[in-house]
């Protein structure tokens, strides 16, 4: 996954933690909203740009693991193919490029928006999820159950989510936006209600990194 494309997905990851009780039922995503405060897994990222020309599809991989704590807080860690690091402490999104040295920062109000990562980040029962969100069950598939997700602005980036559940576990997260780029994150190891310590969502731009606000 390059550098441009990690900035494009990132807030869409967050998305997993907060639907993951699809599977089962309106009430249930209704309970894990309510209850489910913090949480953390491994993942893996397939994005697949959509062929052009005739052309076959590309396929770029990336894998790292994810912490969140509501309300508004996150932290994707990359690790292969390249380092890179997305932080949400409440108020800023941060985005460190390790090979650059460089850091975007972004208001999290506006870089979270009516993306699935508010799901997580602000939604605190179901109302408030369809007040952004078409929810609907999907077909099972793959061994999976499915839920898909439509955001209801016009100007959203996203044109799906797919929550795919394997004994009402979170295992995977379909992703496709505008242009037709798909993600597909595959999750592994996840833990609800885990103990995380508060300083992991703390961020400070590295001595000597160029800072970017937008």
């Amino acid at each position: 996954m390059n550098k441009v494309d990690m900035k494009h997905f990132a807030t869409f990851l967050i998305a997993a933690c907060a639907i993951s009780a699809w599977a089962s039922g309106m009430n249930d995503l209704e309970s894990f909203v309510r209850n489910v405060k913090s949480g953390r897994a491994d993942f893996t990222q397939v994005v697949t740009a959509p062929p052009r020309d005739g052309q076959v599809a590309r396929s770029k991989t990336s894998s790292g693991t994810f912490e969140f704590a509501r309300p508004g807080r996150f932290k994707f860690t990359y690790k292969k193919p390249f380092e890179q690091l997305i932080v949400a402490d409440g108020q800023t999104v941060w985005l460190y490029d390790v090979d650059l040295n460089q850091v975007t920062a972004r208001k999290q109000a506006q870089a979270l928006g009516s993306t699935p990562a508010a799901l997580i980040a602000s939604s605190a029962d179901i109302k408030a999820l369809q007040n952004d969100f078409n929810l609907a069950d999907a077909a099972d598939q793959d061994g999976l159950q499915w839920v898909l997700g439509s955001p209801k602005a016009k100007d959203n980036q996203l044109q799906s989510v797919r929550v795919g559940f394997r004994q009402n576990q979170l295992e995977k997260l379909e992703i496709v936006d505008t242009f037709g780029q798909k993600s597909v994150i595959t999750f592994s190891g996840f833990q609800t209600n885990a103990v995380i310590n508060p300083e992991l969502f703390q961020f400070k731009p590295p001595a000597g990194a160029d800072v970017v606000r937008q």
